[in-house]
């Protein structure tokens, strides 16, 4: 008779799955990250230098480029899955793309835009000012 294993909770589940996450997630949300990070920092230059008085021609673009900035993480971040992120392979030895690595790169991208955006004004953005 062999002695059963413990059951793990819930927490220590999440968390080896945390550790050993599958390499094309890794790498979707790592390249919508990079993206997301970089007009993040973009943005958060231009809200600062609004808030702090400048005047930059256009006037206040701040809802503008919030929107752009999501729409630029939805699109460039799904372009550079795609790109990065090949299917696993079969026989052959090429690898392969499809529609399904581009729309995992636009899945990770979806929260990603929305808390970068979050983090940049609501916890950098009062550093800053």
């Amino acid at each position: 008779m062999t002695a059963q294993r413990p059951r793990r909770s819930w927490l220590a589940v999440r968390w080896r799955q945390f550790r050993n996450a599958p390499r094309p997630v890794f790498r979707a949300v790592a390249a919508n990250l990079v993206v997301a990070g970089i007009l993040g920092a973009l943005y958060l230059a231009y809200d600062v230098a609004l808030t702090r008085g400048a005047r930059l021609p256009g006037g206040d673009l701040r809802t503008l480029l919030a929107t752009l900035d999501v729409l630029l993480v939805l699109g460039v971040g799904t372009v550079v899955t795609y790109l990065i992120v090949p299917l696993p392979r079969g026989a052959d030895a090429r690898p392969r793309r499809t529609a399904w690595s581009a729309a995992l790169g636009f899945f990770a991208a979806v929260p990603i835009a929305y808390l970068v955006l979050v983090v940049t004004s609501q916890v950098l953005h009062p550093l800053f000012t």
